[in-house]
């Protein structure tokens, strides 16, 4: 078998699970060298070569890319703030090793203003009602409160306000879920206000899917649809998170969909790659997965929530089991500029995230939920590592927000570690995540326990209905 080496840029269990589906390549013998950022014990084990970057500073990185230029094929890059801090276009100048990422000046989701005056330029219908509150326009804060005040009135009110640079202030705040009064979404506007631009935006009912693909800078190939759950406990309740869980159909769309949902999505986001890339002269600018779409389906068409130039966390997870080529001849098509196709199998999928007690807040509300005494003690995933003798190939445990220290796995802060089922349908994939999640123990995590449940995509296909019957 060929050896191919790659460096991959961990953050979490989104990389783990593209460091298993490289190395599970049958066509090739995949030397790992991961630079990590913490101690995570998938990729203490599996890789060739090891170093620990906490903070991912991009120059650490790319001397430890120097050190092994020898071995390296490619760079494999799936956390947001190198691509934003432009570790490609780094790499790829000082050592010269090609890196499957979108370059610093194409990481769209590093300003939402850019993407929605993006989405008016080439897909205006798709574009929610928008304006910007640029601090440089006002006087004074008595000013800005009337413009936006102006803004809600023409909007009735219902409104998202989101900062125009990620993880600033007090992030994205939506009418109805964080304020329901003026003076609280006042509030609110100002703690991201005082950062820099923020949008107010129409806020769109409908039913959410994401849509995600691999480009090689000419080509974009999209990939199944995936929904996410954002919401940090069951019913959809409590506060927004990075994503508790997520699914994807045997079909390329969601339940709630149907086929012409699916083929306005594909033309959609056709339509937004081929306007985006006249803009760009560099032909291989947006190696990777430029457009993670977060879609809103109205029953009356198609709107964009928001983009992102990076994998998805956790989506990329339910997509990456079901590819039937080699992922590692993915990665190469897409450094030599032809990849016009992907071959996936018809599995559906579902991944649990287990997380920390205080994650979401979960401590604070649901204390006698908690084990306290368990909190920070060590973690055991052998059970459900174990559970490959019952399900062979249909689960996968990827951990995330963890490390390991004086031999023993500890919880992190953030998503813990991610538990993927695989199934001829949406409901067996779920039991089979499940019951992964529950065999991991220690640490008092928690999960959600009605990611994909039946009752919970009934409610979308109700829902959806209801929005078609109106339109």
């Amino acid at each position: 078998m060929e050896k191919i080496g790659v460096l991959l840029v961990s953050y979490g269990a989104r990389e783990v699970a593209i460091a298993d589906t490289l190395l599970r390549s049958k066509q090739y013998n995949v030397q790992l060298f991961v630079a990590d950022k913490q101690c995570n014990p998938f990729n203490a084990k599996h890789a060739t070569k090891h170093v620990i970057i906490p903070n991912l500073d991009i120059n650490e990185i790319c001397k430890f890319a120097q050190t092994n230029k020898e071995h390296l094929d490619f760079i494999l890059v799936g956390s947001e703030n190198p691509i934003i801090k432009g570790i490609r276009d780094l790499i790829e100048s000082k050592v010269g090793i090609p890196v499957i990422c979108p370059k610093k000046a194409y990481a769209i989701e590093e300003s939402k203003v850019a993407q929605r005056e993006l989405f008016a330029k080439i897909a205006p219908e798709a574009n929610p009602r928008f304006k910007v509150f640029n601090p440089s326009d006002y006087t004074s804060d008595t000013q800005a409160r009337a413009a936006v005040f102006e803004w809600l009135t023409e909007l009735a009110n219902q409104v998202v306000v989101k900062p125009d640079k990620p993880a600033l202030g007090k992030g994205v705040g939506v009418w109805g879920d964080h304020f329901t009064n003026r003076e609280q979404l006042w509030e609110h506007f100002l703690s991201n206000f005082k950062h820099g631009s923020v949008i107010i935006e129409e806020k769109v009912p409908g039913e959410e899917s994401s849509c995600m693909g691999f480009c090689d800078g000419k080509h974009f190939i999209p990939l199944p649809d995936t929904r996410d759950y954002k919401r940090a406990f069951d019913d959809d309740k409590g506060p927004n998170t990075g994503g508790m869980g997520s699914y994807k159909d045997t079909k390329d769309y969601l339940p709630f969909l149907t086929q012409s949902d699916r083929d306005a999505e594909l033309f959609l986001t056709q339509k937004i790659f081929t306007g985006w890339k006249k803009f760009i002269p560099d032909d291989t600018a947006l190696r990777g997965v430029p457009l993670y779409l977060a879609f809103m389906h109205t029953g009356k068409g198609i709107k964009i929530l928001e983009i992102n130039s990076r994998p998805g966390d956790p989506e990329i997870m339910n997509l990456l089991p079901t590819i039937k080529d080699d992922f590692v001849d993915v990665c190469q098509k897409m450094i030599d500029g032809n990849l016009t196709s992907i071959k996936m199998n018809n599995s559906a999928t579902v991944l649990t995230y287990k997380v920390p007690a205080d994650y979401g807040n979960y401590a604070q509300t649901h204390p006698p939920l908690v084990d306290k005494a368990a909190i920070n003690t060590p973690i055991d995933i052998s059970k459900a590592e174990a559970l490959n003798k019952k399900y062979g190939d249909k689960i996968r445990v990827y951990p995330g927000s963890m490390e390991i220290r004086d031999g023993k796995i500890y919880a992190l802060k953030s998503r813990t570690i991610g538990i993927l089922g695989i199934g001829d349908s949406i409901e067996e994939a779920r039991i089979i995540s499940q019951e992964g999640a529950k065999a991991i123990t220690g640490g008092a995590l928690w999960n959600r326990n009605d990611i994909a449940a039946k009752h919970h995509i009934n409610k979308s296909i109700q829902y959806m209905e209801k929005l078609r019957c109106k339109a």
